[in-house]
């Protein structure tokens, strides 16, 4: 499972040319795949992130987690919401 994921995290990056990847769900929580992601990033010369362990199992946790960082990042806090079963990344308003 850690080398297929990683070799999809690579396909991905090559196809975008992104320098970043985060990791996110509780796949996340497995320190074998963070190793090997992060070995892999520091390889390519970029970087990794995820949230710290005990939250990586909670998707409400990751949730609020994010929203935090995007507050603290200067996002504006409005309350209307748009929901959406599949956002693709790319359309999500940078912070």
């Amino acid at each position: 499972m850690v080398d297929t994921l990683a070799i999809k995290c690579k396909r991905a990056l090559e196809q975008t040319g992104f320098k970043r990847l985060v990791m996110a769900g509780g796949v996340s929580a497995n320190r074998t795949l963070r190793a090997k992601l992060a070995e892999m990033m520091q390889k390519r010369g970029g970087e990794v992130f995820y949230a710290r362990p005990e939250f990586c199992t909670d998707n409400g946790a990751m949730i609020a987690y994010a929203g935090m960082v995007r507050l603290k990042n200067g996002a504006n806090p409005e309350l209307s919401v748009s929901v959406r079963p599949r956002w693709p990344l790319a359309e999500l308003p940078a912070v």
